[in-house]
Parts: C-alpha cells; structure tokens; sequence
C-alpha cells in the first residue's frame, strides 16, 4: 500500500525509484498502483517526474 499523504508519497516513490526501480512505469507494474494518479497527486504539490533523473523534482 502506497501512502496517500502528498509529501509521504513522494517520500515513498523518490526512495523507491533510487533504490530499486528504473523508471516510474516499472514501479507502478509491480506495485499495482495507477501511474496517473501517482503524478497527479504530486503535481499536487508541484512535483513532476524527471525520466532522466528517474525522480520526482
């Protein structure tokens, strides 16, 4: 389960994405989340995710 705090979830999908996942679409395959929610939420509190840097900035 993913958490549904804004800052929380940015926390969560920054350590995920730099740690064990190469991009943001393997992340969400593997966990099952919806990948559009994620940015949406994030963009929320304007952060977008970065493809070359494979982080949310």
């Amino acid at each position: 389960m993913i958490p549904r705090d804004p800052a929380m979830l940015l926390s969560f999908v920054n350590l995920k994405l730099r740690d064990y996942y190469s991009s943001l679409e393997a992340l969400c395959e593997d966990l099952d989340v919806d990948q559009e929610e994620i940015t949406e939420k994030l963009s929320g509190i304007d952060y977008q995710y970065d493809p070359k840097k494979n982080q949310f900035i």
